[in-house]
């Protein structure tokens, strides 16, 4: 391991992951629920932020604890107990921002409910989505173990009839892992986003995210592709504007219309309306792992670390040092195979 973590890629990385994720989630705060329109006349093009965002940015925190607890093994078990451990952090000045959801799976992990059937009976969300992008971290540059994690974890709030919304967050996490490969680009990082969801039992959010990936590659440019989203409200919109179904594509198609660069996929984010906190922040994730901390400006690094509840440098070193020991654990294991292999 590096004796400076702090100077390493996957440390820059996993900071720019962190910092775009809070930063898109602060931004798009106050357009979350308008009409693009609205956001315009009322606040014109938003590209600032006033505080450290929402429910989506507490999420991750409790997440990325589970994992840096666990070495990055978390399983929904460990997640619920770092809900149980941590209760204040839900139910305490931000709970307004929380959906109902998941204050309802919190309770019943309290009260009666095992942590494998909290989720029975919720409603659609990307209140797991939103927050899994530390999952990517410590799967760094293996997309496939981070869906396949991120399928665990997301069970806790979502299963059976809503389960396209894990497909969500294994999308999102398989996304951030991908964006850790030092070659990776724009369209490694989106094809690994969909290679890794299910084919078949994940097929509704497939055909969702290819439908508006195709809308976005005709569009051309962002103004076009926001005007044509809500000229087709009934073809690419959801009764409730935090569904995985839209929030999912609209993250995807803005990270490819803003090639990747986390300035503008946040701001992108922010001003599509809808579940824009949402939406900024997982694009600001995506893009921010792909770039790294350097790709965000930074007058918006110094605001999010004096705003920020928790230090995300920290938290960024502890996650880094949990990828190295999950793929140590892995390692290890592949040398055990090789042993039975060679043995006669």
């Amino acid at each position: 391991m590096p004796s400076d973590l702090a100077t390493t890629l996957l440390y820059r990385k996993a900071l720019g992951c962190l910092l775009g994720g809070l930063i898109g989630d602060a931004m798009g705060t106050p357009t979350e629920g308008k009409d693009y329109r609205e956001i315009e006349a009322q606040l014109g093009w938003v590209d600032d932020f006033a505080t450290d965002g929402t429910d989506d940015t507490v999420m991750k925190n409790l997440l990325a604890e589970a994992l840096v607890r666990t070495g990055g093994h978390a399983t929904l078990d460990d997640w619920a107990q770092v809900w149980l451990d941590r209760w204040d952090a839900i139910f305490g000045p931000k709970q307004a921002k929380f959906f109902i959801s998941v204050l309802h799976t919190a309770h019943k992990l309290k009260r009666y409910c095992i942590p494998r059937m909290a989720a029975m009976g919720n409603m659609p969300s990307s209140s797991s989505a939103m927050c899994i992008s530390p999952v990517g971290i410590v799967n760094a540059a293996n997309p496939r173990a981070a869906a396949l994690q991120a399928y665990n974890l997301a069970a806790l709030i979502h299963t059976h009839d809503v389960a396209f919304c894990q497909d969500g967050a294994a999308c999102m996490a398989a996304a951030v892992a991908a964006a850790f490969t030092p070659e990776a680009t724009v369209n490694t990082v989106l094809d690994a986003a969909t290679r890794y969801i299910e084919p078949q039992s994940g097929r509704e959010m497939l055909d969702a995210i290819a439908d508006v990936m195709a809308l976005a590659h005709a569009a051309g440019d962002y103004v076009a592709f926001r005007a044509q989203l809500y000229e087709n409200a009934e073809r690419f919109f959801y009764p409730l504007i935090c569904d995985s179904r839209e929030t999912i594509p609209l993250t995807l198609a803005i990270v490819m219309l803003a090639e990747g660069d986390a300035q503008r996929s946040i701001t992108y984010g922010a001003n599509l309306g809808r579940d824009a906190d949402t939406i900024a922040s997982m694009a600001g994730a995506i893009a921010g792992a792909l770039q790294g901390i350097q790709g965000i400006p930074a007058e918006w690094v110094e605001k999010a670390r004096q705003l920020a509840s928790e230090d995300q440098e920290q938290l960024a070193l502890d996650l880094a040092r949990a990828a190295i020991a999950r793929q140590l654990d892995q390692y290890a294991a592949a040398q055990r195979l090789e042993m039975l292999y060679k043995a006669t």
